[in-house]
C-alpha cells in the first residue's frame, strides 16, 4: 500500500534525506502550504504570460528552468 500524505493526498509523502517518512504534523502543514502558494504563483505565471502572448510551453520551460537552477545554499 502506498504511503499518503496525511494532510493532503494530492502533495508527496514528505520524506528526510534517509528515505523516512517525516512525521510531524506541523513540519507536514508547513511543506504543504508552501507547495500550494508555489502552485497558485506558478499558475498565476503561466495564466498571464498567456494573456500576454507567451506560448503555456515556453512559460513551463523558464519555470523548470528556474526550479532546476535553485540551490539550497547558494555560495
Amino acid at each position: 500500500m502506498k504511503a499518503v500524505n496525511p494532510l493532503d493526498p494530492a502533495l508527496p509523502v514528505w520524506q528526510t534525506a534517509d528515505g523516512s517518512a517525516i512525521a510531524c504534523i506541523e513540519k507536514i502543514r508547513v511543506l504543504n502550504e508552501n507547495c500550494r502558494e508555489f502552485r497558485q504563483v506558478a499558475l498565476d505565471l503561466l495564466e498571464d504570460g498567456v494573456l500576454l502572448g507567451c506560448t503555456e510551453t515556453q512559460l513551463k520551460d523558464a519555470l523548470f528552468a528556474i526550479v532546476a537552477g535553485l540551490r539550497v545554499f547558494a555560495d
